[in-house]
C-alpha cells in the first residue's frame, strides 16, 4: 500500500479524537506495527465515527466469515472497538483515536515482547517530536489548545471531602462510582509500561497493573483480554493502594462528556502518565477538570513538605506555611490526605477547568 494510503489512514485516526497531530513517519510506522495492509484498506472506507453491523456490510463486498474475522482482528489489536450502543443495545464499532486511544490498547496487555518493545521505542519517539513541534510553534500551539475539552477529570481522594449531598456529586465518590458498575477490568498502567520498556522506569511506584475500565468499555476490554475483571473490593483495595502511593485518580468519560458514563480511570504520577509527563517535558498543557481546591489551615501546617513532595502538579510552594497555587491545583487530594498534620482541607468549587501552558524550554 502506498505511503498517501496510509496517511488517510491515520487521517481516519485522528478525526477519530480530540487532538489533532500532524501526520508523520513515526505515526505511519506506529499504524504499520498495529495492522496490517488489508485492514488500514478496510478502515479507508469508515467516513463517520461508528457504524453497526449492517453498515459495515453495506460498505464491502466481503462475505460475512471474512467480515466478522476482520472486525475481531482490529477489535483485537485495540484499532477498532466493539461496544453496544446505551439506547438501543446494537454492537456499535467505532476506530479508536490514535492518541489518546491507540496508546493505551498497544500497552495495557503489559506485553514485553519484541514487537511491544518496538512499540515502545515508537510511542516515545512521538512524545519527542511532539514536544519539539509545541516549542517550535509554541505560541500558536498553546492558543490552539486552550479552549478545548478536557481529555479527564480528576477525582478527590474519598476521605478528603466532605460527604454532604449539597456538597458533593455522587460519581465524585471513588467507593461510589465503583458501586456503580457490575463489570470492572484491570488493565495495566500502559504509560509507566511504556517507561518501564524504553528504560526509564517510574520514580514514584512500582505499582503497574491499577487501571480501570467499567461498564461497556470493561466487557470489550475483557472480551479481548485487555484486562481481566475484578471485583469491586479488589477494586476499591487497589485505588486504595495507588493513593497511599501518591498517585492520581483521573476519570475518561465517553465522549469525554463528563456528563455522559465513565469509561475507565487511571492512577497517573508525574513521571509516567502522558498528560503530567507531557506537560513538564514541553509538550502539552495541563487540561483537566476539577471540582474542588486544597485550602491550608495555617495554623496547623508546620511546613514539612509532605504536600509539595506529593503534589504531582507543583501547585504547592513553602514559604511560612505551605502556599497553594490555585491556577495549578487539579484538586485530587493526595496533598490532604498526606498530610501528617491534618492542615489541609478541600473545598468544593463546582466543576472547574485547570489550564496551565507547559513551560517554555531554552533550548528551543
Amino acid at each position: 500500500m502506498s505511503e498517501k494510503l496510509w496517511r488517510k489512514v491515520a487521517s481516519r485516526f485522528m478525526k477519530a479524537g480530540s487532538l489533532p497531530f500532524p501526520i508523520n513517519d513515526t505515526i505511519i510506522d506506529i499504524l504499520k506495527m498495529v495492522i496490517t495492509e488489508e485492514q488500514a484498506k478496510f478502515l479507508l472506507q469508515f467516513k463517520k465515527s461508528s457504524y453497526n453491523l449492517d453498515e459495515l456490510k453495506s460498505l464491502t463486498d466481503l462475505d460475512d466469515d471474512v467480515l466478522n474475522k476482520m472486525i475481531k482482528d482490529l477489535n483485537h489489536v485495540g484499532a477498532l472497538t466493539a461496544i453496544p450502543s446505551i439506547t438501543t443495545g446494537i454492537m456499535v464499532y467505532r476506530i479508536v483515536p490514535f492518541f489518546p486511544g491507540m496508546l493505551e490498547f498497544t500497552l495495557m496487555r503489559g506485553e514485553t515482547n519484541a514487537n511491544t518493545k518496538e512499540i515502545a521505542r515508537l510511542w516515545q519517539k512521538f512524545f519527542d517530536e511532539t514536544v519539539k513541534l509545541t516549542q517550535t510553534n509554541y505560541d500558536l500551539v498553546v492558543k490552539s489548545l486552550e479552549n478545548r475539552r478536557s481529555l479527564d477529570r480528576v477525582i478527590p481522594v474519598e476521605e478528603e471531602i466532605e460527604v454532604d449531598q449539597e456538597k458533593i456529586i455522587p460519581l465524585e465518590e471513588m467507593s461510589k462510582i465503583i458501586e456503580k458498575y457490575d463489570t470492572i477490568a484491570l488493565t495495566t498502567c500502559y504509560c509507566r509500561h511504556q517507561k518501564d520498556l524504553v528504560g526509564n522506569p517510574c520514580k514514584t511506584t512500582d505499582l503497574r497493573k491499577n487501571c480501570f475500565g467499567f461498564g461497556r468499555a470493561a466487557e470489550f476490554l475483557i472480551r479481548e483480554n485487555f484486562g481481566e475483571k475484578i471485583s469491586k473490593e479488589d477494586a476499591l483495595r487497589i485505588m486504595k493502594e495507588s493513593e497511599d502511593a501518591g498517585l492520581v485518580h483521573k476519570a475518561f468519560h465517553n465522549g469525554l462528556d463528563p456528563t455522559k458514563e465513565i469509561e475507565g480511570i487511571c492512577q497517573c504520577c508525574k513521571c509516567c502518565c502522558g498528560t503530567f509527563a507531557s506537560h513538564y517535558a514541553g509538550a502539552a498543557p495541563f487540561l483537566s477538570q476539577t471540582s474542588y481546591i486544597a485550602k491550608i489551615n495555617e495554623e496547623n501546617c508546620v511546613a514539612c513538605g509532605t504536600c509539595v513532595e506529593k503534589c504531582n502538579a507543583e501547585a504547592i510552594e513553602l514559604e511560612d506555611t505551605a502556599i497553594v497555587n490555585e491556577e495549578r491545583c487539579i484538586g485530587c487530594g493526595l496533598c490532604a490526605y498526606h498530610c501528617p498534620e491534618e492542615a489541609i482541607e478541600m473545598e468544593r468549587t463546582g466543576p472547574r477547568n485547570v489550564f496551565v501552558p507547559p513551560p517554555k524550554l531554552e533550548t528551543y
